[in-house]
């Protein structure tokens, strides 16, 4: 069971605590108040976890600070669309808005490598107007061979050109809860110039350990990739354990399926579930091509697989790409086949822009003929 509470309530308001003492009042059940920023407006969300099917709604609808009660219909509890719930569960990071309606462009390095290619690569997002980016410190790779990412040793010069240059939110992936205490102290020793977006990476998808020391955090949002191998249902699963712990500013990211039945592609793209996800829940979603497609291949049209991805995933309505780019991909460590050059940045967020206005002529010509529909009815 969800209590909505009316707007702009505040966390330490007395009437919280009313809530909270009436569903004490109930045995098995455990109260959890959640902050849900949505496009439109900031709301309470009090959600009552436990044997609720013979708890009552009415003594919850009868406080004054209440806006509606909802029964829980769908397994993802906090993280899911249930009825009457018309908010996205959108949230606001360094003056940067994520929800299901907004569109950001998370271009950086998959793995940093060197501090000129870092200041090359945000120097290039500042003039092209884009506040994110990725970058890898720490890389898991298949083989224990391979480069593993540069680590802590990176994180103050990273955060500080992105100061420099004014990007906002760096999306940065994570393998071990103590990688949270080192992005913390970079952060602090730099003077906090830039926020970080905890990426939990596929390998990660199912390490509930991990997952709920991620929640438990209240300072960094998390863009969780759906596992490589598992289910949509098992990847939403995961996002729950996050949300369940408390942090709830999470963006699932589609980055493709392992399987043969994909190649060439290094995984079958499975960004049509973008759409199923929205509805499924109140989560924004992320597409990743580059490591969807593996390959910057041109197509007989001129446009690489990883532009078809793209615009497979943002004409369905995805809210943030993240995309491989490097100064110098032949030297890249990490993922450089699949990287694109800094001279294509602008003519693929102009390529972007195109498919997203298409994207937003689908949905207005959607609402007309709802509109025309429901008129035909009355």
């Amino acid at each position: 069971m969800i209590v909505i509470l009316k707007p702009d309530v505040r966390r330490d308001s007395p009437q919280i605590q009313q809530v909270l003492d009436l569903a004490s009042r109930y045995p098995g059940v455990t109260a959890r108040v959640h902050v849900v920023e949505g496009s439109t407006r900031s709301l309470m969300e009090i959600y009552l976890i436990g044997s609720t099917a013979a708890v009552p709604t009415e003594p919850f609808q009868d406080l004054d600070v209440v806006e509606r009660v909802v029964r829980v219909s769908e397994k993802y509890r906090i993280i899911g669309r249930h009825k009457g719930q018309i908010e996205s569960e959108g949230f606001q990071y360094q003056g940067v808005t994520f929800d299901q309606d907004t569109l950001h462009v998370a271009a950086g390095l998959c793995a940093v490598d060197t501090r000129e290619h870092v200041d090359q690569m945000f120097a290039a997002l500042q003039a092209a107007g884009i506040p994110t980016s990725r970058m890898g410190a720490y890389k898991p790779r298949t083989s224990p061979y391979d480069f593993q990412g540069l680590g802590k040793a990176c994180l103050p010069w990273v955060f500080e050109s992105a100061g420099k240059h004014d990007i906002k939110v760096v999306a940065m992936e994570i393998t071990h809860e103590s990688h949270i205490d080192e992005i913390n102290a970079a952060l602090d020793e730099a003077g906090s110039p830039t926020g970080v977006m905890l990426q939990i990476g596929t390998r990660n998808a199912q390490n509930f350990e991990l997952l709920k020391f991620v929640g438990r955090q209240q300072r960094f949002p998390v863009l969780f990739k759906r596992g490589m191998g598992i289910t949509l249902e098992e990847s939403l699963n995961a996002c729950e354990y996050v949300a369940s712990e408390g942090n709830s500013r999470i963006i699932l990211c589609l980055r493709g399926m392992k399987t043969n039945l994909g190649d060439p592609h290094r995984n079958f793209v499975d960004f049509a579930h973008v759409p199923v996800v929205k509805r499924l829940t109140r989560l924004p979603v992320c597409v990743d091509p580059s490591h969807s497609v593996g390959s910057r291949a041109l197509s007989p049209d001129g446009l690489t697989d990883i532009h078809h991805a793209t615009a497979a995933g943002v004409i369905a309505g995805a809210n943030l790409v993240l995309v491989d780019f490097h100064p110098e991909p032949t030297t890249a460590l990490c993922d450089g086949p699949q990287a694109l050059t800094l001279d294509e940045l602008g003519p693929y967020l102009d390529d972007i822009a195109i498919v997203r206005e298409a994207y937003e002529k689908r949905r207005e010509l959607a609402r007309k003929s709802a509109e025309a529909a429901r008129s035909a009815g009355a």
